[in-house]
């Protein structure tokens, strides 16, 4: 008579549709990640515009890596899942801080440079 030990890994193996999100997460993260990375190798010329003391393509870089972080976050630190109070505490001092703090890195940067030269 075969018993169950708990402390063994058990013989469940996951479905298709139980890893399918993996899957799914992967794909965006890829997608995001490669549209960052021929942005970075082609370099527009139209998104060399300077927009608030930084170029346009630096804006976009920035508000591409956000959004992969936030998606990593609901995904895997399942912030989805939670409530909307939750959500909110957590998200808006990030939308708040993130943005201000990298407005006055490039601003201050930018200045900077501009007195080195």
């Amino acid at each position: 008579m075969a018993h169950h030990n708990p402390n063994l890994p058990s013989e469940h193996h996951e479905s298709p549709e139980g890893i399918w999100w993996i899957w799914k997460v992967f794909i965006i993260l890829l997608v995001v990640t490669t549209v960052e990375v021929v942005l970075g190798i082609i370099k527009p010329e139209i998104l060399l515009v300077s927009f608030m003391g930084t170029s346009l393509l630096n804006v976009i870089f920035i508000v591409l890596t956000l959004v992969k972080a936030f998606y990593i976050v609901a995904e895997f630190m399942h912030l989805k899942f939670e409530r909307k109070n939750l959500i909110w505490t957590i998200s808006l001092p990030v939308l708040i801080l993130i943005p201000y703090l990298t407005f006055i890195l490039l601003t201050e940067g930018g200045y900077m440079m501009k007195l080195m030269q």
